[in-house]
């Protein structure tokens, strides 16, 4: 067990950097003569989410989508007798359960592996943390000694996984914020469609755009709201969907809206949420070129990248841009390449359509 401060100061690293995970994960179950260490999310929808070190990350990838990772008792078994502390699988279960554990069948003796110890952390956001550790069969279980170890470790795991949670709220309330300032109504959801921050434009805009039960996105217009749903489930789904436009029909004395549904792109490796979505509200007919910071802050573009994506807003083509910025054409379309990836469009008429709604309303 080597550099322990220098290992403290990646898992802190890694909060702010989330794919460095990985790698830390790696350290943590070498410090411990571990096979693989993996970190794992389950909200209250039981959505599962994980991140481990690379070694173990195609059993992770089958557990993930099989229906055993509701059924593991170690969880539960450590929360009651090791709370808020690392336990070994030897400490909860019984030799025979070990023997006969179908989790261990499926997933891990296949590959020389066979014992684990970890700890579970109820967070304030609503997730449950686990941490979890896997050893080779060959070693035994994990000793008193490694035991001990993970647990000098585990405030400073804790921490830093609650940064990385408090990060996601911080991130979805600067965003609102900001489209705020730009007169644009905007709310931003999470990939199970829950509302993490929303700005007073479009609370302005209740009843029919609202938050519902458990804090979910709610439209009074039925059919809108079918189709607002059914882009989050893509998105959730794919984990990366095109922008979406939805109509919102015009009620008394309230003009229609077009509401644009976009991806915020996060790291895979954030296990505190893969997805996350901003949902824009614009009246119809107030469309136009974009804010530069709009298209810098929603799709992270650089400002090379923004000044052709606006330009491209207008209808103008990679050619008269290049005349217009003073660019070679290759350059443009080098440029053009990167704003797709970034926006989730494919073809330049799509992104034209998607960043002509982004147009900025008022100031």
């Amino acid at each position: 067990m080597s550099d322990t401060i220098t290992l403290i100061d990646r898992i802190y690293e890694a909060a702010v950097i989330p794919e460095l995970w990985p790698d830390v994960c790696a350290s943590l179950a070498g410090e411990v003569n571990g096979f693989s260490a993996c970190i794992l999310t389950i909200d209250t929808d039981q959505t599962l989410r994980w991140v481990c070190s690379p070694n173990i990350d195609e059993q992770m990838e089958r557990y993930s989508r099989s229906d055993m990772k509701l059924q593991n008792p170690r969880p539960e078994r450590s929360m009651l007798l090791a709370p808020m502390a690392f336990a070994r699988d030897i400490d909860v279960m019984t030799d025979d359960e070990i023997a006969t554990d179908p989790i261990y069948d499926t997933f891990l003796r296949p590959l020389g592996l066979g014992w684990s110890m970890g700890a579970v952390f109820p967070e304030p956001s609503g997730h449950t943390l686990i941490f979890d550790f896997i050893g080779r069969s060959s070693e035994g279980p994990f000793s008193t000694q490694a035991l001990d170890y993970v647990n000098s470790l585990k405030g400073d795991l804790a921490r830093a996984a609650l940064i990385s949670s408090r990060m996601t709220f911080r991130q979805a309330q600067s965003i609102t914020a900001t489209l705020s300032l730009l007169g644009l109504p905007a709310a931003v959801l999470s990939d199970d469609n829950r509302v993490l921050a929303m700005n007073d434009d479009m609370e302005a805009l209740s009843p029919r755009i609202r938050t519902g039960a458990a804090n979910r996105i709610s439209l009074k217009n039925p059919a809108a709201n079918g189709l607002v749903l059914a882009a989050l489930e893509q998105l959730a789904v794919a984990r990366a969907s095109n922008v979406q436009s939805i109509p919102l029909a015009a009620e008394e004395g309230s003009s229609a809206l077009i509401l644009h549904l976009l991806p915020v792109r996060r790291n895979a490796r954030d296990i505190f949420s893969r997805s996350l979505a901003v949902l824009i509200a614009t009246p119809v007919g107030l469309a136009g070129p974009p804010d530069m910071r709009v298209l810098s802050g929603l799709f992270d573009l650089t400002p090379g990248e923004a000044r052709v994506a606006r330009e491209l807003a207008s209808g103008a083509s990679p050619e008269a841009v290049a005349i217009k910025l003073g660019l070679k054409l290759e350059t443009v379309r080098t440029y053009l390449k990167s704003i797709f990836l970034k926006t989730g469009t494919r073809r330049q008429a799509e992104l034209t359509r998607m960043l002509s709604g982004l147009g900025r309303l008022a100031v």
